[in-house]
């Protein structure tokens, strides 16, 4: 059996000795990059390697590109590769971000093609109110694995968004802070405000009060208004610079609504160019 959105921590649990299984750490501050391997190196799930969000899991920064722009699918598929994920690798990701960083390496492994990726449901946080062991001790090395990179088309970029801005070919989500949709309290980019016509689901409206994703059924219910008739081929999704509009995709994943796209520059990458439009 695979998992392909979310698991608990009793599976995880029971699985921590499988060598088909790969744990992944990605623990990570915007305010404090250094953060993701210092709490790592003080105690993490037995097994997990690290993975950094800057400097794995996102590409280099132009100024006009974003602040977490995707990395070339060769460079991933060789890091990848080399913490012996292959084909048949049942992944698993975790951070202590309610899935927010998560949810950017659910959705790499997916748009490279390998499907076997489930996000830990709850996070480090359920982990330990279950009484599970942290270990400080690094991982063993795993053999390197051949891991080929099938890209999908389950992306877009600022050319596609601004070609079908507010248009029935287009259904944006933006997944920040209803404050910051409005152009309020700004602090990670340089202009506030929004794409127009995107509508706000804040990633956070995804959880249940003890940071566990909502029922399928109720996630449903709650998207299909947020979609408004628009398919799920239809929505595009945006945050402030990619990484938690991914924890939208994962819900409507878990709601069965599947196809919808991510515009990974983001609002870092379009307000970066003063001829974009934006609300405010």
């Amino acid at each position: 059996m695979s998992f392909t959105t979310l698991i608990d921590v009793a599976t995880l649990a029971s699985h921590l000795d499988d060598p088909n299984w790969l744990i992944v750490d990605v623990r990570h501050q915007l305010a404090d990059t250094a953060y993701g391997a210092r709490v790592y190196g003080e105690g993490h799930i037995p097994g997990a390697v690290f993975l950094h969000c800057d400097r794995d899991l996102s590409g280099s920064m132009t100024g006009c590109n974003g602040r977490h722009p995707l990395p070339a699918p060769e460079k991933l598929a060789t890091l990848f590769g080399q913490i012996g994920l292959g084909p048949a690798t049942q992944v698993v990701v975790y951070d202590d971000a309610q899935g927010m960083i998560a949810g950017r390496l659910w959705w790499l492994l997916r748009w490279l093609g390998h499907d076997q990726v489930a996000l830990l449901d709850g996070g480090l946080a359920a982990w330990q109110a279950a009484n599970r062991p942290l270990s400080t001790a690094l991982p063993p090395v795993r053999p390197a694995a051949a891991f080929v990179a099938d890209e999908r088309d389950s992306r877009v970029d600022a050319d596609y968004v601004q070609a079908f801005l507010q248009t029935s070919r287009l259904h944006l989500v933006d997944a920040r802070s209803p404050d910051r949709f409005r152009g309020e309290n700004e602090t990670m980019d340089p202009v506030g405000g929004h794409i127009p016509g995107a509508v706000n689901r804040f990633f956070r409206d995804n959880l249940q009060a003890d940071g566990r994703f909502k029922p399928a059924a109720a996630l449903r219910a709650e998207w299909l208004a947020v979609l408004a008739g628009a398919a799920p081929d239809q929505v595009v999704h945006q945050c402030g610079s990619g990484v938690s509009a991914c924890h939208n995709i994962l819900a409507m994943e878990i709601a069965g609504l599947t196809g919808s796209r991510l515009y990974a520059g983001s609002w870092s990458e379009w307000c970066a160019d003063p001829a974009r439009p934006v609300v405010r």
